[in-house]
């Protein structure tokens, strides 16, 4: 590595540690103020650090890999996650979330169900989650940030004790990088976390444009059409995928049958189904509802959404249509001869080309970008998850009555617990990933069911949400061991069969199974009350079937009005999927030098932007606050 690239990620070093020790003094007023930011952060800077935070390297690894082999339409692999919360968050559960003016996502939970054993038990469940899920974040982000920079720097950091190997490289570099994220994150709270972010993110944007443009201008419009087809650049699709690698590259279409999507369309059906549960269902208890939180007024909650959406698609897209511009014409040939050729061949494409296809200068920025890109998710994960430990547990079950200051240094030494749990379960480099898989696997099947009917149902009650929660994570638990250990079983056997389906059509089983354990938990057990069900019903103002609420709130005054907007909220939330995905295809379409693609997705961009001001953004404006 020159010194130059050495020199440029040194200084975006100091220069992140410098801005958050420099504005932490901030968050010493409270836990208010440690880990919302005082409700005093503008919406754009807190949409810069949300989009910054879901920049993650893992991420635009995988994705840098997926669009190398099966093309643009890999886009549609995002609904898997699914990125479609971020546009139902933006229409409409960002102004029902702000609402309840709480710090947390389980204390949220509390204004719904209320605070008897059932609100209690639901409360719980959403806490000890969100610990449990930033401390497996954690280690992920210890062996995914110590496995990448070993790659790329060139120094071993390998520590000995005699003949004994004390540390590998990447847990060194893993520990280096995780010490001086923890230091200005702990010390500074929402602030620092804040303020580093929206500097990483514009590391991240130049770091982007940059490689983008390299790309740009060394790869030829012939040198991309020697590789790729036209079937490569076309997002339509039939019931099968079919591999778009011709002539020396069919060894692709090969990795493709392989990799458990071949049925497309059944894929795309499913995504779409759990798209559209998992986004109604609304964020998770981690950093994106913090931000939520944090925001001055319900009116720049939704602003904030939105804008997220915004700044975070075009420059990430950019960045990795660049990679794989390069890595297309650079790399492509020497994988296709391989004999072994796998998933992990995909992986390793982003380092590969960074290593090798990457000049000076424009390598530093790129790898301080990717840098930034880590430090801000792994910092938003340390901010997050102690404010349940703190918030949710401590003070309302231990020490419910102590001067702020007292909570400040309780978040302090349960923001270095986090991290210090999740980098020793770093070290055991075998199991975190499963540990990761299991997490995002009852994430979104254990999680989805109860989060939806909380929303739209009054009779759902604490211990419905309860037991719903359960009987999802319970089977998503089973199906991932199942899918760990189904290299096990014998051939030929149901469980073999059962194991060899992908997770994502195992899904209706997961959400039907809560659904169960969420209904048979509500009807059997008495409802919530109806004073928290008034309260909550006339503060938030959620649409679905209220009426029973409705009536005693109509009977109380005559002026109160129930929420009419699902039709309209519904028809913004497809609109917006199609924003959204316009600003994924644009700058990919723009990459691959595909003209009269990339002016058809900026003329959807435009068009659907238009739209959205009239139908969506005018009617956040009146908002009354």
């Amino acid at each position: 590595m020159d010194i130059i690239d050495v020199s440029i990620i040194v200084l975006y070093i100091f220069l992140t540690l410098g801005v958050g020790i420099w504005i932490s003094k901030r968050a010493s007023k409270g836990l208010d103020s440690y880990f919302l930011g005082g409700k005093s952060i503008k919406w754009y800077y807190l949409g810069l650090s949300n989009g910054s935070g879901m920049f993650d390297v893992s991420g635009t690894a995988w994705m840098v890999g997926i669009l190398f082999l099966y093309g643009v339409k890999s886009f549609m692999f995002m609904w898997m996650w699914p990125i479609w919360n971020q546009i139902f968050i933006m229409i409409f559960l960002a102004a029902w979330i702000r609402r309840s003016n709480i710090m947390t996502g389980s204390e949220w939970i509390l204004t719904r169900f209320g605070d008897d054993k059932a609100g209690r038990a639901s409360h719980l469940i959403v806490a000890i989650f969100a610990i449990i899920a930033s401390i497996g974040f954690i280690a992920y982000f210890f062996e995914g940030v110590g496995k990448f920079m070993s790659i790329i720097l060139p120094w071993d950091l390998t520590f000995m004790i005699g003949q004994s190997e004390l540390l590998t490289s990447d847990q060194s570099y893993a520990l280096i990088i995780i010490f001086l994220t923890t230091i200005y994150t702990i010390k500074g709270g929402m602030f620092s976390v804040v303020a580093t972010e929206v500097l990483q993110y514009g590391i991240m944007v130049l770091a982007g444009l940059l490689i983008a443009g390299y790309a740009f201008i060394t790869v030829t419009d012939i040198e991309i059409s020697n590789v790729l087809s036209t079937e490569w650049s076309n997002i339509m699709f039939g019931w099968e995928i079919e591999g778009s690698w011709t002539g020396k590259y069919e060894a692709f279409n090969n990795l493709i049958d392989t990799q458990g999507y071949k049925m497309f369309g059944a894929f795309i059906g499913m995504s779409l189904f759990k798209g559209i549960f998992a986004s109604i269902a609304g964020p998770t208890p981690s950093y994106d509802m913090q931000r939520i939180l944090s925001t001055r007024s319900v009116k720049e909650a939704a602003y904030m959404s939105g804008f997220t959406n915004l700044v975070l698609f075009i420059p990430r897209y950019l960045l990795i249509g660049g990679i794989v511009i390069l890595a297309l014409v650079y790399i492509a040939p020497e994988m296709a001869v391989s004999n072994t050729l796998s998933l992990s061949d995909l992986e390793i494409i982003l380092p590969k080309v960074i290593n090798n296809h990457v000049p000076v200068g424009i390598k530093g920025l790129l790898l301080a970008g990717l840098l930034a890109a880590f430090m801000s998710t792994f910092s938003a994960f340390v901010n997050s998850g102690p404010a349940y430990i703190v918030n949710d547990i401590y003070k309302k079950y231990f020490k419910p009555t102590a001067p702020d200051k007292h909570y400040v240094k309780a978040s302090h030494i349960a923001s270095f617990a986090i991290v210090i749990i999740g980098v020793i379960m770093g070290f055991f480099a075998d199991s975190i990933n499963s540990l990761t898989l299991w997490i995002t696997s009852a994430l979104y099947g254990g999680y989805v069911a109860a989060n939806f009917l909380k929303w739209i149902w009054w009779r759902f009650n604490g211990w419905g949400y309860f037991w719903g929660m359960t009987a999802g994570l319970f089977i998503a638990t089973l199906q991932f061991l199942l899918d760990q250990n189904k290299a096990n079983f014998e051939m030929g056997t149901w469980l073999h069969d059962l194991a060899q389906i992908p997770a994502i059509y195992i899904f209706p089983i997961i959400f039907i199974v809560s659904l169960l354990g969420s209904f048979l938990g509500t009807l059997l057990t008495p409802a919530t009350s109806m004073e928290t069900l008034k309260k909550f019903y006339s503060n938030v103002r959620p649409w679905g079937w209220w009426s029973p609420v409705y009536k005693e709130l109509k009977g109380e005054d005559e002026t109160f009005t129930k929420n009419e907007d699902f039709v309209s909220d519904m028809l913004n939330c497809v609109i917006g999927v199609v924003w959204q995905s316009s600003m994924i295809l644009l700058p990919i379409y723009f990459m691959i030098r595909d003209y009269p693609k990339t002016l058809i997705a900026l003329l959807v961009f435009v068009v659907t932007s238009i739209v959205l001001k009239f139908t969506w953004l005018d009617r956040v404006k009146k908002y009354k606050n």
